[in-house]
């Protein structure tokens, strides 16, 4: 994403970092997942989207992006092809929290947790360690956010589905391939009670194995920047309440 190389901290020089932390004292911390999302999107799906928003975000609103983590912890596609998930959060909080004592000692002001992966133990991680931090005594504050944050007017949070894969064609659209699935008009989705969501979607001989959401069939890559900046202006009203 060469449009946000800017805020990338990986190729910033430390003198960059600092002017940039001069304006806005904020740093984000994109992580997400290694993780199966059918044939029609990449396996780092989770992180691709939380990386792109935050620094479309700190494009946006100033501040800069640590490089992502593709690691993830919980939800239901542990066993499925390519998905690499640790077992529990102890390696991931081990990684956040030494970040964090870090970003302290550089005297930053605001780190902003932003989870691509929102499986419940994903998200309880992220609260977690937000929490532990903010109890302490450090001029750091941890803002846990996630993708799926309620937002108005826009499609559901879903896996593989018609909202992720409409983030992700904001980002990096190249990588989408809606061709890899069977065509939806002569293989329509048989989703019991039209239910989407349903465990049914975990059954391999399923037109949509996997994906857990509306059609991603459906997408409309015309939409993606609207939603995507929905994203990004909760997680600026969300610093700006704690700034």
């Amino acid at each position: 994403m060469t449009e946000f190389r800017n805020v990338q901290a990986e190729v910033l020089r430390p003198g960059q970092i600092r002017e940039a932390l001069a304006k806005k004292s904020v740093v984000y911390i994109p992580i997400g997942a290694t993780e199966f999302h059918q044939e029609h999107l990449p396996i780092g799906l989770d992180t691709l989207n939380a990386h792109g928003i935050t620094c479309l975000t700190a494009s946006r609103f100033g501040g800069v992006v640590l490089p992502p983590l593709y690691v993830g912890t919980g939800g239901g596609h542990k066993t499925y092809p390519w998905t690499i998930m640790m077992d529990g959060e102890a390696e991931i909080r081990s990684i956040l929290m030494n970040t964090l004592k870090r970003l302290n000692d550089f005297e930053v002001k605001i780190a902003v947790l932003f989870s691509g992966h929102f499986a419940p133990e994903q998200l309880e991680m992220i609260d977690s360690i937000a929490a532990d931090w903010n109890q302490g005594a450090s001029q750091l504050k941890v803002l846990p956010l996630a993708i799926n944050m309620p937002l108005d007017d826009a499609p559901s949070p879903d896996h593989a589905g018609f909202f992720e894969t409409t983030v992700l064609s904001r980002f990096q659209p190249e990588t989408i391939d809606i061709s890899a699935l069977p065509n939806l008009e002569d293989h329509p989705a048989d989703d019991p009670d039209g239910d989407p969501y349903g465990l049914h979607r975990h059954d391999p001989q399923h037109v949509l194995w996997g994906v857990f959401g509306p059609d991603p069939r459906n997408y409309r890559p015309e939409d993606a920047n609207g939603l995507v900046l929905k994203i990004s202006d909760k997680i600026i009203a969300k610093i700006s309440e704690i700034s």
